[in-house]
């Protein structure tokens, strides 16, 4: 542990000082003007999630793409127009399902139909109690959110160029983009662990399968049959648009056995496979693989440091009427 603490402290210089606005965060923002917002997203949450599971791993990929980014603003929820082409149509973000945005859209409908509360609830915040739903109705832990943001001003396709970690990243990679926020190496590793549900397109790891080095055809890192049984499910010249579970044993759990493969060397993607096979990450990996509850308390606070990063307040942000849409 002393030598992943030793990493971060080199990767420390480039810390971006975390926004001031996080400190007029505070649980129960809303308890005046909207006291039941918490109660009215989970109902539609609830909902979405019935209706379909990849709710769940569609908000956390949102949440997580929407703060790196721009900060947690909701500005990845803004459609493109014709003068402008927003975050959710770069190339990165291509990939994110629609049922997250279905699921704002429809939490800001069922909130603004209660007059106390119209207009008075960002998106941003709505985001933020949605993924913090789904992780708690997937099996996951229930964690208190922070509230008061406000919702950006400006969502930019080019905003998102080298802002989003790659599944080629090695640790070291990994750890200087999440420092950049004021992330640390375990909420890195916590924050990898949302990989424990949902899935991913054929596309996105067909490079650990075939041709991977002029000495290795198949990545050497994976266990050879769980390596087979990808192959079977994406062989060469799939469409790349099959996808296959990113967690082998429970893809509609949310806990700790993202770590257990990575042990077995399960991990799709080799930013997954990183974080055993590197020794100083290692440590983390098997203790939260044999301890649940630690890795549970270990995510909760992460998605909170995450869910700091560049808040908007005041000014500098608004409410929006639609939360596709800029205000005008």
């Amino acid at each position: 542990m002393v030598k992943f603490q030793l990493l971060f402290l080199v990767v420390i210089s480039i810390w971006v000082t975390p926004n001031f606005a996080e400190a007029q965060l505070k649980e129960n923002f809303y308890y005046k003007t909207c006291p039941n917002v918490e109660s009215i997203v989970r109902k539609v949450v609830l909902q979405k999630i019935s209706d379909t599971f990849v709710t769940v791993p569609a908000l956390l990929r949102v949440f997580f793409h929407d703060c790196m980014v721009n900060g947690c603003d909701a500005s990845v929820l803004i459609a493109s127009t014709p003068n402008n082409k927003a975050e959710r149509d770069h190339p990165d973000n291509l990939s994110l399902a629609g049922d997250a945005f279905d699921t704002v859209i429809k939490a800001k409908a069922a909130i603004d139909k209660v007059p106390s509360c119209r207009n008075r609830v960002s998106c941003a915040d709505i985001l933020t109690i949605a993924t913090r739903d789904v992780v708690d109705l997937a099996g996951g832990n229930f964690y208190e959110v922070e509230l008061g943001r406000r919702d950006g001003l400006v969502s930019t396709a080019a905003s998102v160029d080298g802002k989003l970690p790659k599944t080629s990243y090695n640790l070291s990679q990994l750890t200087s983009i999440f420092a950049s926020h004021g992330l640390s190496p375990a909420d890195m590793i916590a924050l990898s662990a949302a990989h424990t549900v949902g899935f991913s397109h054929c596309n996105k790891f067909a490079n650990r399968l075939y041709n991977f080095s002029p000495k290795y055809d198949t990545d050497p890192t994976l266990d050879p049959t769980y390596a087979a049984i990808l192959k079977q499910k994406c062989p060469k010249n799939v469409d790349p648009r099959m996808a296959v579970d990113m967690d082998p044993r429970t893809p509609t759990l949310f806990d700790n056995n993202y770590f257990w493969n990575l042990i077995q060397h399960k991990g799709l993607f080799k930013s997954d496979q990183v974080l055993y096979d590197d020794p100083r990450s290692r440590p983390t990996v098997v203790d939260w693989a044999r301890n649940g509850t630690h890795f549970m308390r270990a995510f909760g606070q992460a998605m909170t440091k995450l869910g700091r990063v560049g808040v908007k307040t005041g000014s500098n942000g608004n409410i929006r009427t639609r939360c596709d849409a800029f205000n005008y």
